[in-house]
């Protein structure tokens, strides 16, 4: 068993990270930013789960269009393949982000 208190995570940098486990086809990472990250796309799977702090997630919907919601701890979202989006932390931020290794 291992347990971890995220409350206590930092890192180095800006979305360093916590590695907890890799299954056949997925990590499970604990994220610690005071940065936003970059806009990207996803090659995966994602599921993104605030445990710490407040995140407005910019996405783009079909058409586009860029959106933006506000999470917080507690808040889940599953971003599916494809879909472009950026994490932008409102002060310090602990994000637990399970997606297949490797992706960006």
């Amino acid at each position: 068993m291992r347990f971890i208190d995220p409350r206590g995570f930092t890192a180095d940098r800006a979305w360093g990270a916590l590695d907890i486990a890799r299954f056949d086809a997925a990590t499970v990472r604990l994220h610690w930013t005071d940065q936003p990250y970059v806009w990207h796309v996803n090659d995966g799977e994602e599921v993104f789960v605030v445990l710490d702090g407040i995140i407005d997630m910019h996405w783009k919907d079909g058409a586009g269009t860029a959106q933006v919601t506000r999470m917080r701890a507690g808040d889940i979202v599953h971003a599916g393949i494809g879909a472009e989006h950026v994490a932008h932390p409102l002060g310090p931020a602990r994000i637990l982000v399970v997606e297949r290794p490797g992706s960006v």
